[in-house]
């Protein structure tokens, strides 16, 4: 399946609003996580014993065009979000409609520049909640 029409929606925590969708969305991290390999080696046992610890999700950057036109350009809004720590819910919605649905605190970093070279900025998340994924029906 292609990443083509995917979309990052948000909302303020706790609002049971519609998700809006940042536009100008460009690349979309992995998504998931890595869980810490406990060592729980008993005395008795021969070999070494591991089990799996909390998971880490890692670094979540979503890549967007940058366009900074308006009050509500995702670039202004995302960088009013990060200066204030608000912590926000979002929504990664898939072309085959699984979604991904977490809180997070953001921050906002633009790209550098050159000639023929497109602006862009990534919006870095701090995860302050699971992933909760649903399935397309």
């Amino acid at each position: 399946m292609l990443a083509n029409g995917a979309t990052l929606g948000y909302r303020k925590k706790g609002s049971t609003e519609e998700y809006k969708n940042l536009t100008g969305l460009k690349e979309i991290p992995e998504l998931g996580d890595d869980p810490e390999k406990v060592e729980n080696t008993g005395l008795a046992d021969k070999v070494k014993q591991y089990e799996f610890g909390i998971g880490d999700a890692g670094d979540l950057t979503y890549k967007f065009k940058y366009e900074n036109t308006s009050e509500d350009s995702p670039y202004r809004v995302m960088r009013k979000a990060g200066a204030t720590k608000e912590v926000l819910s979002f929504c990664e919605e898939l072309p085959d409609g699984t979604r991904y649905e977490y809180d997070a605190q953001v921050s906002v970093k633009r790209s550098g520049g050159g000639v023929n070279g497109v602006m862009e900025w990534d919006l870095n998340m701090a995860l302050q909640s699971e992933i909760v994924t649903t399935d397309p029906a």
